[in-house]
């Protein structure tokens, strides 16, 4: 069987070396001939908007998916196979009014909102939400980009000056006490598993250090039940997250991502089945993979320049993943991941470990 997947960065990579002990193919469409999955697979390098090409993909897979929530859904239509998750849960998670919206359908508890496509727009909601607040563009912004604070009235001049080109969406900046996220997986069948909630600690907008097992039994119980709403609503088929602010014990939700997640990323070491192993088993019809921890991660993201790879690994029990990308400030080069017998345990080597690899990060 061959999977076809959309996007060729380094989840793609991920997905490919999750499926190849399961017997599977695959075979990648991205912009640039250099993506990190073509490292591992065949990879035809075209624009998403490519009609030749996507027919191409289609033809010679069994199922496609994709690894980035950006791809054009138009590009997914018409394929002549079936697309595992859906186009309708890709389309609501690109537009970050739509992704409101179905929260506030599902009962899924999120921030206070407004839709912005004029001045006057941004001046009412500044009205009726209030300052603090964040303005984002509501497509394609991820990792921090597409945004401006808005402390004050005073700010709201030159966040319109440099967003104001697109349409916009308006929310309240949450005094959150931590941020989670829970990765889950659907099934064909319409059977679900989840992942153990995962803390993330972020900096720039870019996730830095994700840990794992986190949280009291009821925040794990209520984060399910708000990512099973959204599974099956959609009928989903693969793995989708949903990230949260944590204020005064209550879960406020933040954005959802159709795709593996790096949040997620521990799970290759540190769970029985990884996120990415599930999200293969599950477009391409196969039971799904108990998600029980092995123990108690960490993950931390390599950031702008990859470490001296001897010293990473003198480090006994460390993980490194490099996706073999080009160093840029700002870019994802790869991750490192611990598991420990214990969160204290953890914690501890990921204290020892941040002065090397992530500098600028503290955890609590």
């Amino acid at each position: 069987m061959t999977i076809g997947i959309v996007g060729g960065g380094q989840l793609g990579r991920m997905l490919a070396l999750a499926g190849y002990p399961l017997g599977l193919d695959f075979l990648f469409l991205d912009r640039s001939p250099d993506a990190p999955a073509g490292q591992v697979a065949p990879l035809l390098a075209a624009d998403f908007a490519d009609r030749a090409r996507l027919r191409e993909l289609a033809a010679r897979s069994d199922v496609v998916t994709f690894d980035w929530e950006n791809v054009p859904v138009e590009s997914l239509r018409g394929l002549g196979c079936p697309v595992r998750p859906s186009r309708a849960a890709l389309a609501a998670a690109q537009d970050r009014v739509s992704e409101k919206r179905l929260f506030e359908r599902l009962a899924i508890p999120t921030t206070r909102w407004r839709n912005v496509e004029s001045r006057r727009d941004l001046e009412r909601a500044m009205r009726e939400v209030g300052l603090p607040a964040v303005l984002k563009t509501r497509r394609l912004g991820y990792d921090g980009k597409g945004q401006a604070r808005l402390d004050t009235a005073r700010d709201a001049e030159a966040a319109w000056e440099r967003l104001g080109a697109a349409p916009l969406l308006y929310e309240e900046l949450v005094p959150f006490d931590f941020e989670v996220s829970i990765v889950g997986a659907r099934a064909a069948d319409g059977s679900i598993v989840f992942y153990p909630l995962c803390l993330n600690t972020h900096a720039g907008g870019i996730l830095r250090v994700t840990r794992a097992p986190h949280g009291s039994t009821r925040l794990q119980r209520l984060a399910e039940r708000h990512l099973r709403r959204v599974l099956e609503h959609f009928r989903y088929v693969g793995v989708l997250t949903i990230e949260f602010f944590v204020r005064d014990g209550r879960l406020i939700a933040n954005e959802m991502a159709p795709r593996v997640h790096n949040s997620g990323h521990w799970t290759i070491e540190g769970a029985v089945t990884s996120q990415f192993e599930n999200h293969v088993r599950a477009v391409a019809g196969l039971p799904l993979g108990e998600t029980r921890p092995l123990g108690y991660a960490a993950m931390i993201n390599l950031i702008g320049r990859m470490p001296p790879r001897a010293r990473v690994l003198a480090h006994p029990g460390v993980h490194l993943h490099d996706y073999g990308k080009e160093p840029r400030p700002g870019r994802k080069l790869g991750h490192c991941t611990i598991v420990a017998a214990s969160a204290r345990a953890r914690d501890a080597w990921v204290r020892r470990l941040l002065p090397e690899l992530a500098p600028d990060i503290r955890i609590p």
